[in-house]
Order: structure tokens, then sequence, then C-alpha cells
């Protein structure tokens, strides 16, 4: 009786399914805030059906024909892959940082660059001159020993005091701890002097170089002439670092070398040029390299320009340190240092040198895109010149810092940093030999001052071409140097090797700039992604959206899956007793709870367990009981 009056009418039943059947049809027939799908190939074929992407929808309207299906599958994800490839070279390019090189001519006027003039006559200066006559004595008999030559040497006074005889016996000892040697070319043997079995064709001439341990190797060259220029000048620079303070060397006499200077047709005078002394060409003059009043030029041509007339004759030089007659000059931006080895060129006595300019900017993209430095504070290496940052300044820096902590001195060419010394055999025996060793290394890169000293982003460079002419000609050079003697007063001894004319300006009224400028930015790279996604799938931006829906929808479903999996095994019950008739009512009424949520589809096969009510008999015989 008590199971009969649990039971619902039949009827009522079937309405109340009824009336859940048409609610749940409503509910799929809105679409709710956030749908799901209830498996992966529902999602895919919803994709392909209505995405915009070319060929995404032969996917699923030939799925009856699994040929075509095969073919289109394997053509989309081939295209997919090209497109990919192609977005990975961009991407490439993209982070290489190319650069477009912009060439741009600017006409408008110019400042004239500095222009650095020197004699080509290492002077003997006053504090220094006693040891070069004893240098010059010593040269003189190594000479004759080597060559059998005997080099005549000026007339001088010889008396010298005790200070200075002990200062050539010093000399002397260090000249002999250094001397001057042949040798034969396939071994390091020393030979003797005077030996007649050795050919003059098989041997070569060097000078030794020891260290403090007695290590020793020899510096030896090809030509004579070099070894003999080299052993002098070794020697002298030792000579020059004994000398207390530089400021003695200022020996400049302006008006005894530069017998005339005009620029734009105006006299020069001294507020326009500043002096200096380099150690092998003698006195050096550099014009325009005052920024407060520099020069400008605003026509091109001869007349527009610095014209010189320069003494070339040389009196009281060293000849075996230098062996060439005229002057050297060097153009160069101002607040650069002049290093007249490396850009200057020389000038030809009894010639008209004119020099054509042309000015060209260069001007690269740091950063990422080059590894120039703007001001050279980046550089791991300290400025010794007291002048803007340039890579010749950073690389002579360079190996003055490592002179220093290598061998404990500095090298007499280069700045003197703070706390250091020049180097002198006299405090530094072994210098010389510290030097030569270390330079090798220098030239080796090993180092690393190439590496270490970068180009500067911005930098101004000036393209210099050439014409010579005799000058004065025949028919005219008595008359001018007449005039030129009486104006400087001063004799002109040699008319062809006495005086030289150099003319320098600017070839053209414009200038040349090099820019540089990024080759891929940010709406470049878009673009050429663009481009090739239009290319293979024909698509826009929003395909790409409805892409990425694909793959947030892939991974919320995995999700979704991976968490029911999670949670039927939680509620999967341990196997107990047997279930007896009112827990298989109970099973029954709750199976409908326990169904698959909204849009899930599970097939599964639900084998009921065995109900006596099942046995009961059904009909209104029943009821009617």
């Amino acid at each position: 009786g008590s199971v009969k009056a649990g039971k619902m009418p039949e009827g009522e039943k079937m309405r109340q399914r009824k009336q859940e059947e048409e609610q749940q049809q409503k509910e799929e027939e809105q679409e709710g805030l956030i749908e799901f799908y209830s498996s992966y190939q529902e999602l895919f074929q919803f994709f392909c059906s209505n995405t915009t992407i070319h060929g995404a929808i032969r996917l699923v309207c030939s799925k009856k024909n699994k040929m075509k299906t095969a073919f289109w599958s394997v053509l989309f994800f081939f295209t997919f892959g090209l497109l990919y490839w192609q977005f990975g070279i961009i991407y490439r390019d993209y982070f290489s940082y190319p650069v477009n090189l912009n060439l741009n001519l600017n006409s408008d006027r110019m400042a004239f660059p500095a222009v650095t003039l020197c004699t080509l006559n290492p002077y003997r200066y006053s504090a220094i001159r006693k040891q070069l006559d004893k240098l010059d004595q010593i040269t003189h008999q190594t000479l004759l020993d080597l060559y059998d030559y005997n080099m005549s040497l000026p007339q001088r006074d010889w008396s010298t005091s005790s200070t200075q005889k002990r200062s050539s016996r010093s000399l002397l000892h260090h000249v002999q701890r250094h001397p001057l040697r042949r040798q034969k070319r396939d071994n390091l043997v020393s030979l003797p002097e005077n030996s007649p079995s050795v050919d003059k064709n098989d041997w070569k001439i060097g000078f030794v170089l020891c260290s403090e341990n007695n290590d020793c190797f020899h510096q030896a060259y090809s030509s004579g002439v070099d070894a003999v220029r080299e052993w002098y000048s070794f020697h002298y620079i030792n000579i020059l670092a004994q000398v207390p303070d530089a400021k003695d060397l200022d020996e400049s006499d302006f008006e005894n070398f530069i017998y005339s200077c005009r620029f734009n047709e105006a006299t020069c005078d001294k507020a326009n040029y500043t002096h200096f002394h380099h150690p092998l060409y003698g006195n050096c003059y550099t014009f325009n390299d005052n920024s407060s009043s520099l020069w400008t030029s605003s026509m091109p041509g001869i007349n527009n320009g610095l014209s010189l007339v320069v003494r070339t004759e040389q009196n009281d030089f060293i000849p075996l340190l230098s062996t060439v007659t005229g002057a050297r000059v060097m153009v160069h931006d101002q607040n650069e240092p002049a290093f007249m080895d490396d850009g200057g060129f020389n000038v030809r006595p009894g010639i008209e040198t004119s020099i054509s300019m042309r000015k060209e900017m260069t001007v690269r993209l740091g950063g990422s895109y080059s590894d120039c430095t703007e001001d050279g504070s980046d550089v791991p290496v300290q400025n010794l010149y007291s002048s803007r940052y340039t890579e010749q300044v950073c690389i002579r820096s360079c190996f003055q810092l490592n002179m220093v902590e290598r061998c404990g001195c500095a090298y007499y060419f280069y700045p003197l940093p703070n706390g250091a010394e020049y180097c002198d055999y006299t405090k530094h025996t072994a210098w010389g030999y510290c030097y030569y060793k270390l330079l090798a290394e220098f030239k080796a890169d090993v180092l690393g001052c190439f590496h270490k000293c970068r180009k500067p982003c911005k930098m101004t460079q000036y393209q210099l071409s050439a014409g010579y002419s005799r000058w004065p000609s025949a028919v005219s050079e008595d008359w001018v140097f007449y005039v030129l003697s009486q104006q400087n007063k001063y004799n002109i001894t040699s008319k062809r090797n006495g005086v030289a004319k150099v003319n320098i300006f600017f070839e053209e009224w414009h200038y040349k700039t090099n820019g540089e400028s990024p080759a891929f930015t940010v709406e470049t790279l878009l673009s050429q992604l663009g481009n090739q996604w239009s290319l293979w799938f024909g698509s826009s931006v929003l395909s790409v959206m409805e892409l990425a829906e694909l793959v947030l929808d892939f991974i919320a479903i995995t999700f979704i899956l991976t968490f029911r999996w999670f949670r039927a095994r939680q509620k999967l019950s341990p196997p107990g007793p047997p279930l007896n008739s009112q827990d298989n009512v109970a099973f029954q009424d709750e199976a409908p709870a326990l169904s698959a949520p909204h849009r899930f589809t599970v097939k599964a096969v639900v084998t009921t367990l065995p109900c006596y009510n099942s046995l009961e008999p059904r009909g209104p015989s029943r009821d009617g009981e």
C-alpha cells in the first residue's frame, strides 16, 4: 500500500516530462553569455563552417568524400606551414635591425676645417743639444763599423762640463746595452762587424733589446736605413723623456717657417693658429682650431680658402731622424687631434700644392642598429686626449694604458696618464723590450683595443685631391725669392728646395650627408605580416581573431572535460552490499539528476538493476484492487 501511495499517475508523469522537454528546447534556442561545445568535433565543424579563412570550409563540406577531405586537409595545413615559415623570415629580418642609407646634399655656409702643418725638421733644442751631439758621435762610429761610412758631423764646441760628461757616459752605457748589429737572415747569431766571409745580401740589421731577466730578442729590419732610423729614434725618445718640462722644447719660430698666410684674401695672425711639438715632425702649427672664431667659407675655389707659403729648407736638423725635405700637412675637424702618421701627407719643396676638399658627414644609428657610440662614455677605455672621442683617440689611449700597466711607464708619443711618467732607460732599463713585445700584441689585437674602440655615431671626413705645379716658375723665381728674403730677413741659400706653397679650399659649395634610417619599423612589420596572411589565406585581422577564439575554445573545452573526468572519479563509490528494492527505486529516481549538463552529449550504456516493482502487473486491474 505504501508503494502505491507514492506512485505518480502516468498522465501526470507524461505532462511533466513534456514540460521539461519544452523548457530544455527553449534553453537550447537561447544564446548563452558563454557557449561551449560538447565535443572537439562540434567545435572544429562550427569553426570551419563559419570562419572567413579561405579553404577551411572545404574540410567539412566534403566529409562524405574522404579523398577530398584528405586533400584539402593536407593543402590547408601545408599552406599554414608556409605562412609561418614566411613569418619566421620576416621576424628574422626585423630583429637583425637593417638600415637604409640616406644621401642628402646640403648647400649652405660651411665651417672651414682645421689644418695642421709641420716642418718635418726635428730641431736640436737647446735643452738636449749636448746629448744629441753625443748620440751623433756614437752613431758615426756605428755606421763606420757596419758600413765603413764616415758620416760628416758639423763642427761644434765639444768642451763639456763635468755634469755633461756624466750624462755622456750614461748615454754611452745605455747605447752599448742596445747596440746596432748585423745578423744572418736564417738565424739570430751575431757576426763580427768586419767579417769578410759574410755576403752583404745575406744579413740584416737590427738592435738588441733585453728584459730585466736578460731575455733578449733582436729587433731586425730588412732595410739598413730603416734599422738605423729606428735605432736612432729609440735613443732620441729616451733623451726627450729626460727633459723635466715639455715647455723647454717650445722654441717655435712661426715667422721663420710661415712666410705668408691668407684666408679668404685676408691675412692670418697669431690668433688663428696654435703650436705643438712632434718628436719626429718637428714644430707643428694648427690653423683654425679656435672654436670661438672659426673660419667659414661661403664660396668654393682657390681664392676662398687657405693659402700658405712655407720654408722647407732645413737648418740645424737631425739627418738620422728626418730623411725627407718639405712639410707635412693634415686636414681634420676641430677638437680632434692631428695624427700626422695616419692622415697627413708631405708637401714637396719648390712645388705649389693645391688641395681641394669635399666635406662628408656620416650619421649612424646607435642602439640595436650598430655598435657606434655617441660620445665615448660607454667605451671601456679612458680618453687620455683633451679632445672629443674618435676611434683613433680611443685606440691610442688603449695602447698607452696597457703600456703603463705592463711596462710601468708611458710611451713618449702619446699623452701621459695621471700618476705615470714617460719611459726612460735611465729609470726603466727594460722598457724597450716591453714596448716592442707589447706593440706586436697590439697589432695582432691581442690587447683587444680594436674591438673595444667603436666608431662614433657622428663623424666628419674630408675627401682630398691634390694638384701640383712648379712654384715659383723659372722666369719669376728671382723676384719672388728676393721679396721673400727682404720680408722675412732670411737669405735663402737653396732656392729650389727653400720654399713651397700650399692652397687648401673647398671644391664645391655643397657637402654630402650619409644618414641611416631603420629599414624595418613596426608599421613595416605589420604590413609585411598582413601581406603574407592575405596572400596565403585571403583573410583579415578579424580572421586572426577567429583563429584566436578557436584556440581559446579548445583550451576551455579541454579544461572542462578534464574537470568532469576528475569529478566523475570522485563520485564513484566503493563496492557495497546488494541493493534492496527501496534502494533501486531511489537510484532510479535520482538518475535524472545525474544527467549530463547543458549542451554536452554523453553516450553510455546503462544496465538497470533488477527491481521488484517491475514484476508487479500494470493496468486497471491493479488499481482496482
